[in-house]
């Protein structure tokens, strides 16, 4: 992997590979650069592609005091499309990548960005009386409060916990019967610092993008699942509405990663944005 030098003197480590627009994928939260992997090969043949494992993330030695917070995340984005001079580049942020995404446009603005990509994700996390489109539409700050305790006593299962007793009855069945993919999940959780993706999470969780999405002037691809464990279809049809030039796609049959359950689709989907993108 390569690597940048973030303003603290952390290193932030990507992948680069391919020639043509700049398209950068930004992965969820306790995720890494291996998540967009097969996407990046396959789009390599057209566009310059930028796969990072996010500060906190990847399997790399980082201090126990490492800033993990999503506003320096952004920064590290922006040192990054300053290092290659990018002027058009597409952000492609599932999960924590599309709260990278929106943090970036509110400290940086989208003035090197051709377009956005955002898959399964509300701009708050947390629900209250006015906001009913967080997590599981019913995810109030003591609940917040509660998974982050959780977190605190064991990471892995807090992490496995959030995905299951959301809203997709599949998950929830899985891990009721200790499927073997949630252990391998369990597995790989365990191997990771607990104590900086939580506090990662608290910052996440802390944030609140609803007025950032309708100064967004680039256009959006805007992908969901219909089975998300945490969010409704009302809140893809929210964001939809709240940024000018978007274009919806819901994925049947696939929950919080819709991409990994429709991959050709999804690489069709991103080429055919893309060229939307050239010839406007």
């Amino acid at each position: 992997m390569e690597k940048l030098i973030a303003a603290d003197g952390l290193p932030i480590r990507y992948i680069s590979l391919g020639h043509g627009r700049p398209l950068i994928f930004l992965h969820g939260w306790t995720a890494n650069a291996r998540e967009w992997l097969p996407f990046a090969s396959e789009l390599a043949d057209e566009f310059q592609i930028f796969c990072w494992d996010a500060r906190g993330h990847g399997d790399h030695e980082y201090p126990e005091d490492c800033d993990t917070h999503i506003q320096t995340m952004a920064q590290d984005l922006q040192l990054l499309i300053e290092k290659y001079d990018l002027s058009d580049a597409l952000l492609i942020g599932h999960s924590m990548g599309a709260l990278t995404t929106w943090e970036y446009i509110r400290q940086f603005g989208t003035e090197r960005l051709s377009g956005v990509c955002i898959v399964d994700q509300s701009p708050k996390l947390v629900t209250d009386e006015s906001w009913q489109h967080g997590i599981y539409s019913n995810f109030p700050s003591n609940k917040n409060q509660e998974l982050i305790q959780r977190l605190s006593e064991n990471f892995a299962e807090g992490v496995l916990e959030l995905a299951a007793f959301g809203n997709n009855k599949r998950s929830r069945e899985n891990y009721e019967r200790n499927s073997r993919g949630f252990q391998k999940m369990r597995e790989y959780l365990k191997q990771l610092p607990g104590p900086m993706l939580t506090n990662c999470w608290q910052s996440l969780s802390a944030q609140d993008y609803r007025d950032v999405l309708p100064n967004i002037d680039v256009p959006a691809l805007l992908i969901y699942g219909d089975e998300s464990q945490f969010y409704s279809l009302k809140l893809a049809d929210w964001v939809a509405t709240q940024i000018k030039d978007s274009e919806l796609h819901i994925y049947e049959n696939s929950d919080h990663s819709p991409q990994l359950w429709h991959r050709e689709r999804f690489v069709y989907d991103v080429r055919q944005f893309v060229t939307h993108l050239s010839e406007t």
